[in-house]
């Protein structure tokens, strides 16, 4: 196998199968948040009005207020991958780079978990 040229030194130790994973969630996440914010975008321009009590009414409708909780969902877990890569490729400690990810996915859930609040209370009909 050649141990004296750089290919001769990797070649037979075959694919990590570590980053396939990571790397289609994000592509997954990406165009799910596309076709969600585009969703978002004409049903927003499609309202009579972009007066606050429109607007709430209209999120308090099932089908909007299931896909704003979707586009939530898959906009934390989307940033949350792609800091997760920056963290990976920049933290080098073992150390730092636990706990910057546990921070991150801290942050990730809380934000998300308070998105999923606002979107069910709304829907509930609260908060007006």
């Amino acid at each position: 196998m050649g141990n004296g040229t750089s290919i001769g030194r990797v070649r037979a130790l075959g694919s990590a199968h570590s980053g396939t994973h990571h790397w289609l969630l994000q592509r997954f996440t990406a165009i799910g948040n596309l076709v969600l914010v585009v969703w978002l975008c004409i049903s927003l321009i499609l309202l009579p009005n972009l007066a606050y009590e429109a607007v709430h009414e209209w999120l308090a409708r099932p089908v909007p207020a299931t896909a704003m909780a979707l586009l939530v969902i898959s906009t934390f877990w989307h940033a949350r991958l792609g800091l997760q890569v920056v963290v990976e490729d920049y933290v080098h400690e073992p150390a730092n780079k636990f706990a910057c990810v546990a921070v991150l996915n801290l942050v990730a859930i809380a934000g998300a978990g308070f998105g999923l609040f606002c979107v069910v209370r709304i829907a509930l009909g609260g908060a007006l």
